[in-house]
């Protein structure tokens, strides 16, 4: 299964065609949707879409946690150097090591020298 990835308006557009070139589908959420929207409408259509949003807003984990949802899976960026040239190895190498997991449903934090997932749906205080 290709994973698709809807890129969040708080990262840049230059991540489609990285993205692409390692493989993936992604649209930038700006080229599909309002821009303006709350992350609710992104993670809805992500949902009926099975899409995995990729993002750099702490709130999608968020609401993960308060919904308890299965999905959809989330990628988010965590610390400050968020574009493709500083982070993508990062990015590519997790998606291919969590690739099972948000297919099934999982969060996965990506940081500067290290990735870590969750399964979903989130409960308790795990970390």
């Amino acid at each position: 299964m290709t994973i698709k990835i809807p890129v969040d308006m708080n990262l840049s557009p230059e991540w489609v065609p990285a993205l692409v070139r390692e493989g993936w589908e992604v649209v930038h959420w700006s080229t599909v949707g309002d821009p303006r929207a709350p992350d609710e409408d992104l993670m809805s259509w992500a949902a009926a879409h099975g899409h995995i949003v990729f993002t750099h807003d702490l709130d999608f984990g968020a609401m993960l946690a308060l919904t308890q949802a299965a999905g959809p899976s989330i990628v988010q960026l965590r610390g400050q150097r968020v574009l493709p040239e500083h982070i993508l190895a990062l990015v590519a190498a997790a998606l291919r090591q969590y690739e099972d997991e948000l297919t099934a449903g999982a969060l996965v934090v990506v940081e500067e020298g290290r990735s870590r997932v969750r399964v979903l749906p989130l409960q308790g205080n795990k970390g």
